[in-house]
């Protein structure tokens, strides 16, 4: 089974930025859509950013002009630049195909916002 590995996670003040980082695995990678989870304490995982295989970013309301996703199909590799972080924003954040699972969950990266 494919999987992915999620990075660069932290603990940032309000306001600040942050890059998060998935390295899949496989060769699927460049033919699905891919997207950013994210899963608060107490709270169901939800998906805040998605992009095409060709590039096109969705993203929900609340990070809107915030989030930028992004992908690199040659390196197998997804990003999310994250701005203007709130601490709302704070949860452990995942990657995976969408719709379809096709890959593993990994153990995602925690994101704490917090003065």
């Amino acid at each position: 089974q494919v999987q992915v590995v999620e990075s660069g996670g932290d603990l940032v003040h309000p306001g600040g930025s942050l890059i998060l980082s998935c390295a899949a695995s496989g060769s699927i990678f460049s033919q699905y859509s891919m997207g950013w989870f994210r899963q608060a304490p107490g709270k169901q995982r939800e998906l805040v950013a998605s992009i095409t295989p060709r590039g096109v970013g969705a993203y929900v309301n609340s990070v809107k002009d915030r989030f930028t996703i992004s992908r690199d199909n040659g390196k197998n590799i997804l990003n999310l630049q994250m701005n203007k972080l709130k601490p709302e924003d704070t949860a452990v954040y995942y990657c995976n195909s969408v719709p379809t699972y096709y890959y593993h969950w990994g153990q995602g990266t925690q994101v704490t916002v917090s003065s």
